[in-house]
């Protein structure tokens, strides 16, 4: 992490998939407040906001489908400033997208992860970016998820984000909650 890092804030797919969608996030309670927390702190200390939006690459897709009402933006997150709109149809932020260009022309060495969800999206982006010589600050109360069942197991939403939080602090990530870094800007 630099002394003095030129920040830029990442809001990842805040889309309504995660509130009116197939994937309600449950966990952790508040987690859009402080998304659009960050992003009010990022906008009155002059740095860049990026929006990010998942599509499903399969037009006819059950989820994420792009043009649906879920695949848009939350009215909040929409209504709020941001630099520019990247699209993506990957997990992670930087695969097939000008996201890496963008923050490089405006000589970014740090990102900021916020948004959905913990362990897929966010947590695919902020490894792509340390592998990328970012430096990345993980909002824990600025990302969530939701619980998970399937034919490997089950975790609870509360397990998941703990697991990708403890393990981004391990070697990826400075993990801090929002009010904290909204307090060192």
């Amino acid at each position: 992490m630099t002394e003095n890092p030129k920040r830029a804030l990442l809001v990842i797919d805040v889309q309504n998939e995660y509130f009116t969608g197939k994937l309600p996030i449950t966990y952790p309670a508040g987690s859009l407040a402080n998304v659009l927390s960050a992003m009010d702190a990022a906008s009155a200390h002059g740095l860049p906001v990026v929006a990010i939006q998942h599509a499903s690459p399969q037009p006819d897709a059950p989820v994420f489908r792009k043009g649906s009402k879920e695949w848009e933006l939350h009215p909040e997150v929409a209504a709020r400033p941001y630099d520019v709109l990247i699209h993506k149809s990957l997990p992670g932020s930087f695969t097939g997208t000008e996201l890496e260009t963008w923050l490089r022309e405006r000589g970014v060495d740090t990102v900021v992860i916020a948004g959905y969800m913990t362990q897929m999206c966010c947590d695919t982006t902020a490894r792509q970016a340390m592998h990328l010589g970012f430096g990345v600050e993980f909002l824990s109360d600025g990302t969530g998820t939701l619980a998970i069942k399937n034919d490997a197991g089950e975790v609870s939403d509360e397990e998941l984000h703990r697991a990708i939080l403890v393990t981004q602090q391990m070697r990826f990530s400075r993990v801090m909650k929002t009010g904290d870094w909204v307090k060192q800007l």
